[in-house]
């Protein structure tokens, strides 16, 4: 899929969106996990927190039963993690218990640290612990009136929020990078399947340019068929203009040659007279001028229609045979090479005429021999097709740069003695750059002329 293609914008623009949305959603399911995780480990220490407010709050405990009933070992291991602290709050002494896991450390105080307390009357947050631990504390005060007031503190290792998180996360990014790679699978498939009827109208096109189909047929989609009769509808619409284009070439031929010949006639009745030979002279110059505006306009009427597709060989050799016919009193040789898969994208018709001009122009100048080459070149573009390269030499006297220039030019000659109007290689000039291509003049290795038609291939 291309950059600029529709299929790569509509892959880029999904891949997009699936990276967004995932993304977004990881981020909140994480958070919302780590939240879950955190109220179960706050409900934890809650739990342990109101044990010891109640132990507190029975002052007539034994000391050696008092703060037994919590039922967690880690308070009993020093720096386990897990801690507890009683400080007195109304005496300057500030009397404190804490677990022996604490040892001889003291938990910070989470009111210094500028947290408010809840709506439970409680306050909550990280701590650093005595080993650089980081903790998750609850406190809460206590006011037993004449037994005193009292600052309960629990705090449990707060790595196992982390660590849980953290696992959390790892299987989440995983299972969001397959679901990912699923999805981005599904858009591929998506994109192609839902662009396939696109696909098939547009090889269904190139097979109408290339010549192996006139329509587009088939079934097509409700949203696509529209473009489907359209564009048959343009097919037809040309069709009928270019055939209405031929009718009125015709019939413009028909009304000038008429009044042509009849100028020519009454002229060439008194030939004696100056004015009449002007008039000869400038009949033949119009002449030739309508015959190759005519034949440019009959050309251009038939390259509009869709390309069809021309075998290149049996041309060449239906040409080489009739030329050896028509020059047969001057013996002339012609030998022609055509490569076997060469094929014209364009009417046979046209390439007749191209070609057939070439040779009879080599053979009215060649001495005894005509040499005709064909070869089909690769596309010099990604994605061009390949090139025709139709070779004709001669082993006449050539021409200098400024007679190929001289003769290049509609209707110029440089014998007179030849027959023909001189527009020939004109013809030819104007029919391949009709096609898209173009006629080289050069020295053959022969010692003659060479003419280059280069055209388009399939």
């Amino acid at each position: 899929m291309r950059g600029s293609s529709l299929a790569t914008r509509l892959f880029v623009s999904a891949t997009a969106w699936v990276v967004v949305i995932l993304a977004i959603t990881g981020v909140i399911l994480s958070s919302v996990y780590r939240d879950a995780t955190e109220r179960a480990f706050d409900r934890r220490l809650n739990l342990y927190l109101r044990t010891l407010i109640a132990e507190v709050a029975t002052p007539d405990e034994p000391p050696d039963r008092q703060f037994q009933s919590l039922g967690e070992p880690l308070f009993d291991l020093p720096l386990s993690g897990w801690y507890w602290q009683i400080t007195r709050t109304d005496t300057e002494k500030g009397e404190t218990r804490a677990s022996r896991s604490l040892w001889d450390k003291k938990l910070p105080k989470l009111e210094e640290h500028g947290a408010e307390l809840t709506a439970a009357g409680v306050r909550l947050g990280y701590v650093d612990g005595p080993e650089g631990q980081s903790l998750r504390i609850v406190e809460r005060p206590v006011d037993l009136g004449a037994d005193g007031k009292f600052l309960v503190s629990v705090a449990g290792d707060a790595t196992e929020i982390f660590d849980e998180t953290r696992s959390f996360d790892y299987y989440l990014g995983g299972t969001f990078a397959a679901l990912g790679i699923v999805l981005l699978l599904t858009t591929i498939f998506q994109v192609r399947y839902g662009l396939a009827p696109l696909k098939r109208i547009s090889d269904a096109i190139a097979d109408i340019r290339s010549g192996r189909a006139e329509r587009l047929e088939g079934q097509f989609p409700v949203e696509i068929a529209p473009l489907a009769r359209e564009t048959n509808a343009l097919i037809d619409a040309n069709r009928e203009i270019v055939e209405r284009s031929r009718t009125h070439v015709g019939n413009l031929a028909h009304a000038i040659k008429t009044p042509l010949s009849v100028i020519v006639n009454e002229a060439a009745a008194h030939a004696a007279d100056p004015f009449a030979n002007k008039v000869l002279e400038q009949a033949d110059v119009m002449r030739d001028q309508v015959a190759h505006h005519l034949e440019r306009a009959r050309i251009a009427a038939r390259v509009t229609i869709v390309s069809t597709i021309t075998e290149v060989a049996p041309v060449i050799e239906a040409l080489r045979r009739t030329m050896e016919k028509i020059h047969r009193d001057r013996a002339i040789s012609i030998e022609a090479k055509a490569d076997p898969a060469a094929r014209f994208r364009g009417e046979r018709q046209d390439l007749e005429e191209m070609v057939g001009n070439l040779v009879d122009n080599a053979c009215k100048w060649a001495v005894s021999q005509v040499f005709i080459e064909v070869l089909v070149e690769s596309p010099e573009q990604p994605g061009a097709g390949p090139r025709l390269r139709i070779v004709v030499d001669d082993d006449g006297r050539g021409l200098s740069e400024a007679e190929r220039a001289q003769v290049s030019r509609r209707g110029q000659r440089l014998d007179e003695s030849k027959p023909g109007s001189g527009l020939g290689l004109s013809i030819v000039t104007d029919l391949a750059g009709l096609y898209g291509g173009n006629l080289t003049l050069r020295n053959a290795p022969i010692g003659g002329l060479r003419a280059e038609l280069v055209l388009p291939g399939v």
